[in-house]
Order: C-alpha cells, then sequence, then structure tokens
C-alpha cells in the first residue's frame, strides 16, 4: 500500500511535467503546424508511455539506484589501498556509458568513424573522469580548477578538430550523462561526500556529472584529430505511416523488445557491478536487498515505457514540426522552440532526481521549484539559440566558447556548491527528451530549409548542457545575495536589541538612583 501510494504520487508528478509539452504539440498541430492523423496517434500514445514511464522510474530510482550508489561511495571511499576504488569507479563508467540507449543513438549518425570506436572512445572518457571526480571528492580538491584547466584543454582541441566533427564532439558530453548513470553517480559522490566531515563535504558532493561530461568532449575530439574525417553524415529519421489508431498500438508493441533489450543491457552492468559488491561486502541487509531489488524492476520498466514512448512517439512529430514551421514563417521557429525548451526540460527523468538531491543536500534552502525555474529558463535560451543557428548557420563554436567562459568566470563569485549544481545541471538537462525530439526538430528544420544537418542542426544537445550552467550560477549569485542580506538584517536588530537593553538598564538605574 505504501510503495502504490508513492507511485500515484510519482506519477501525478509526472503528469504534471508531461501535460504542458503535450499541450503545446497539439494545439501547433491543430494550427500552424499540422501533422497527419498517424504521427499525431503516435504522439499522444507516447505521452501518455511518459506519464507511466516517469512515474516508475523515479520511484525506482529512489528505492534502487540512490541507496546503491551511496553504499559504494561509502565503502569504496573508505578503503585505504586507492587502485581498488579507482579501478571499480572506471569500470562503472565505461561499462554503464557503453550501454547508455542515447549513446547509440548518437554513434548511429557519425559515418565517418565506426560506431564500436566512437561508443569505447566516449566510454573511456567517462571512465577516466569518474575517477577524476571521486578523487577530488575525497581529497577535497576545488572543483572550478578542475574545470578551468579541462575546459582550457577542450577550446584549445576545438581549433585542432575539424569543422563538421565539433558539434558532434559536444554532443557526445551531454548523451553520456543519461537517465541510468545520472542518479547512480550522483548517488556515488553523497556517498564518497558523507565519509568527509569537514565544512564543505556537502558542496563537494556535487560535480560528478560535471567532469564526466568534459571526458567524452576531450576523448571525441582527439578522436576527430587522430581521424580527420571531412564529413560525420547524418539522416532524416523515417516517418511510419499509420492510418489508424489500432495500428499505432501495433506499431508500439513491436517497438517493445527493441527497449527491452536496450534498458536491460543499460542496466546489467550496474546490477552486475551492485552483486560482486553486496557479495564482498555483505553490506545492505536482507530487507534492503529485497527494496533494491524491487526497485530496479520498477526502474526497468519505467525506463522502457519512457524510451519507447519518446523514441517512437515523440521523435516523428518533432521532425515534422521542425519541417513544417522552416517551410513556413521560418522565423517562428526561434519563439516556438524557447516556449518548447521551457516545458520539455521538465519532462527530463534524471532532472527530478537532480532536484530532489540539491533540495536534500541545501535543506530545502535551494527549493526544486526554484531550480526547475532556472532549468526552464536556461533550456528555453539554448533551444532558442539553437534555432538561430539553424535558420543562420552560426558556428557552434562562436556561441559555445564564449558560454562556457562566462560561466567559469561565474564560478569564481558564486557559493562553491553552486559551482557543482549549475556543471551538474548541464549533463542532467541533456537527456532522452533532448536527442528524441529537440534534435529531430532541429533536423527537421534544417533540412526543409536546405541547410547542413551536422554543422547546423547537431549542437542542440551541446547548447542544452551550455545554458543551465549559466541560469544556476545566476541564481548562486541571487542566494548568496540574499543570506548576506538576512544577516546583515539579522546583526541590526542584535544591535537595536543590545541599544534597547542599555536603555532599559540606564532607566532602571536612574530610578534607583532616584528612590535612594
Amino acid at each position: 500500500m505504501r510503495i502504490n501510494r508513492h507511485l500515484m504520487e510519482k506519477i501525478r508528478e509526472s503528469m504534471a511535467s508531461v501535460l504542458p509539452i503535450t499541450a503545446i504539440v497539439f494545439l501547433l498541430s491543430i494550427t500552424i503546424a499540422p501533422l497527419d492523423p498517424g504521427t499525431l496517434v503516435l504522439f499522444l500514445f507516447g505521452a501518455i508511455l511518459l506519464v507511466g514511464g516517469m512515474g516508475l522510474f523515479t520511484l525506482g530510482v529512489d528505492m534502487s539506484m540512490i541507496p546503491m550508489g551511496e553504499g559504494v561511495g561509502v565503502v569504496l571511499s573508505k578503503h585505504r589501498l586507492l587502485i581498488l576504488p579507482v579501478f571499480a569507479y572506471f569500470l562503472l563508467g565505461v561499462l554503464t556509458t557503453m550501454a547508455e540507449p542515447d549513446l547509440q543513438v548518437l554513434a548511429k549518425q557519425v559515418s565517418a568513424i565506426p560506431g564500436t570506436v566512437l561508443i569505447l572512445t566516449v566510454a573511456v572518457g567517462v571512465g577516466l573522469f569518474l575517477v577524476a571526480a571521486t578523487l577530488r571528492i575525497r581529497w577535497g580538491f576545488p572543483l572550478r580548477r578542475l574545470l578551468l584547466f579541462f575546459y582550457g584543454l577542450v577550446f584549445l582541441l576545438a581549433f585542432l578538430a575539424p569543422e563538421n566533427f565539433i558539434p558532434v564532439s559536444f554532443d557526445s558530453g551531454g548523451v553520456t550523462t543519461g537517465p541510468i548513470t545520472v542518479p547512480f553517480i550522483m548517488s556515488l559522490g553523497l556517498g564518497i561526500a558523507s565519509t568527509r566531515s569537514d565544512k564543505n563535504s556537502a558542496s563537494d558532493s556535487f560535480g560528478l556529472i560535471s567532469l564526466c561530461s568534459i571526458g567524452p568532449i576531450l576523448c571525441v575530439l582527439l578522436l576527430g584529430i587522430i581521424y580527420k574525417p571531412q564529413e560525420a553524415a547524418s539522416h532524416l529519421s523515417v516517418i511510419p505511416s499509420i492510418p489508424t489508431t489500432a495500428q499505432a498500438a501495433q506499431y508500439f508493441i513491436q517497438s517493445f523488445p527493441t527497449y527491452l533489450r536496450e534498458v536491460a543491457m543499460a542496466l546489467l552492468p550496474v546490477a552486475g557491478l551492485f552483486l560482486v559488491f553486496q557479495l564482498l561486502t555483505r553490506r545492505f541487509k536482507r530487507g534492503q536487498l529485497i527494496r533494491i531489488v524491487t526497485g530496479l524492476l520498477y526502474t526497468y520498466l519505467g525506463l522502457v515505457l519512457f524510451l519507447c514512448g519518446v523514441n517512437v512517439g515523440f521523435m516523428p512529430a518533432g521532425q515534422l514540426i521542425g519541417a513544417t514551421i522552416a517551410n513556413g514563417v521560418k522565423w517562428l521557429l526561434v519563439p516556438i522552440g524557447m516556449l518548447i525548451g521551457y516545458y520539455i526540460v521538465k519532462a527530463e527523468p534524471a532532472i527530478q532526481v537532480l532536484n530532489r538531491q540539491v533540495e536534500s543536500v541545501t535543506n530545502g534552502s535551494v527549493s526544486a521549484k526554484s531550480m526547475n525555474l532556472c532549468m526552464s529558463l536556461g533550456v528555453s535560451a539554448s533551444v532558442g539559440l539553437s534555432m538561430m543557428r539553424v535558420l543562420t548557420g552560426l558556428p557552434i563554436q562562436w556561441i559555445i566558447i564564449p558560454g562556457y567562459l562566462i560561466a567559469l568566470v561565474l564560478s569564481r563569485f558564486v557559493p562553491r556548491m553552486f559551482v557543482g549544481i549549475a556543471f551538474d545541471s548541464g549533463g542532467v538537462a541533456s537527456g532522452p527528451m533532448t536527442t528524441t525530439f529537440l534534435l529531430p526538430l532541429s533536423i527537421g528544420a534544417c533540412d526543409a530549409i536546405d541547410g547542413n544537418l551536422m554543422t547546423d542542426a547537431f549542437g542542440v544537445v551541446a547548447l542544452v548542457a551550455l545554458t543551465p550552467l549559466i541560469a544556476i550560477q545566476l541564481m548562486g549569485i541571487l542566494y548568496q545575495y540574499k543570506m548576506r542580506l538576512t544577516d546583515r538584517q539579522m546583526v541590526q536588530e542584535t544591535e537595536v536589541l543590545d541599544v534597547m537593553d542599555d536603555i532599559i538598564e540606564f532607566e532602571e538605574d536612574d530610578e534607583d538612583g532616584g528612590q535612594s
């Protein structure tokens, strides 16, 4: 009964997140961007699957992934021999990344480099930087220094890599931090940080996602320099012809085995490593293990429903809407894209995990509501910039490099905790909804105006990962200002009370003197 109550709460939360973007697409389909009935039915079916999938997924993460990650982090961080934690973190990063569904999609888009080579390169990048991120927490090294150093390397390599390959390189950093890796890695950071007792331990629990997003960018840029590909060709997705609702349902049913297999392959490395960990340490009791196994089943079923909904239902709608608007009043792409971006980020499953962790670690001083608002504003701006790039052909370097420079400069003026939260939020925001709706929206529009798909359409994932960095840090500056204002008011109130006490004492002394 308790689990059922929690599940209904999660489903209500996911419904509130999915309904706005569903309503926007439906209104567009009956006004300026008509969809054929089959595509619209697929989209509506997909929205239903999203609601149920997000509900099951978020409940499963709370029951399984978070306690698993925290437990592994606590035990490994206490191990005296450093070689064992380093090997475990590297292996965890590589295995989970290779199984990420979003990475498989990206690899299929790049024909100049074998898909296996690209996937392995990205996985090694995540593994290496997961080791660096966990050691940073263990030793308390400031995150901003690592960010300055590694993004400096990114900018240098971006000048040396082939131009057509740069958007794919930056997109690879966003797709690797998907719904499987994010909850486990974030809770891993919490577990490692909990073994420290200094004042910065809570703030240092953030930052794993941000560093794990840099690794793939660096490694893929190096790969592009080595291979020197002249192109990284892409193609439009084939949109199925669905004349009846019965055939739409049948199309979803036929697609389910693919996602049952993909999600199983994504979860098995995490589950396998956890099994080995439990056999060696016996950390979790029987009741906790039953809860974790049940949570893994919820996570599995929820992610299957979610990915099937976004890939089968949302991808065709995004591509058609982009193409239809571009063939009409094309500059409407910018405001419509911004509106879609504002609401679509709320439907990213990992966003809810991050927001709850931030609210928990900060004891409610940074609320999930304020995080949602900043993320929505940031992603809205990024989608607007992406649509502008589609229409103008503006090179992504002209936005990415100044954007990251602004974010890195801001990191010197915000509280330490907000640096980690902000740079984590970029990796979390660029999830399945971005790759299966926003990217097809961009590709459909770019193809309609005969643009270069790889240089103009790709890069939307990278921009979605960029703008939350700035938005969250601006929120951190505002938070810092309010805290200083509150402290100043408290000091003033204390001074007034001291003065009042002095006056009262003086009057009492004066009365005593008069009576004598």
